[in-house]
Parts: C-alpha cells; structure tokens; sequence
C-alpha cells in the first residue's frame, strides 16, 4: 500500500513489478478501508482494466505478522563450572 486518503475514498498501490494501481475505497473487500497510516501494509488485490486503465479491486489488508523475538534460557550468562 502506498498511501490511503480515508476523507477522499482513494487510494494507490504498487504491484510487486512496480506498477501503481489506483484503488477506489469500495475495492476492498467487506468494507475493510485501510485507517490511519497504512503506507507500506501488505495488501492482496486483483487487478482490472477498464479501457487503458488499470485499477486494483477485491483488495484485503493482510494482518501484520510481528516477527518472533529469541527467547533468554535462564542461566545462560552463569559461567559453567
């Protein structure tokens, strides 16, 4: 996702080639608009054409996954003896 303007119902995404689709807010999916700041959100589309332009419809925001962080074994700074 590139950016999202929620006042104005539109919006833009980059494609994985680097293509920038417009998205109108009734392209996405079961209402679910992106809120706040989204540049960067991982975003599923389909991509329609309607004469020369081409639009991304059907989108879905993908939930964020926060990366596992390592665990600390207990007494792992003890000096073994």
């Amino acid at each position: 996702m590139l950016w999202f303007n929620e006042v104005k119902d539109f919006g833009f995404i980059t494609t994985e080639a680097g293509e920038r689709l417009y998205v109108d807010g009734t392209g996405f999916v079961r209402g679910g608009r992106p809120q706040g700041r989204c540049a960067g959100s991982v975003v599923s589309f389909h991509v329609t054409q309607d004469g020369e332009k081409r639009r991304a419809e059907q989108a879905v925001l993908e939930p964020e996954i926060s990366p596992r962080r390592a665990r600390r074994h207990h007494g792992a700074n003890r000096p073994r003896v």
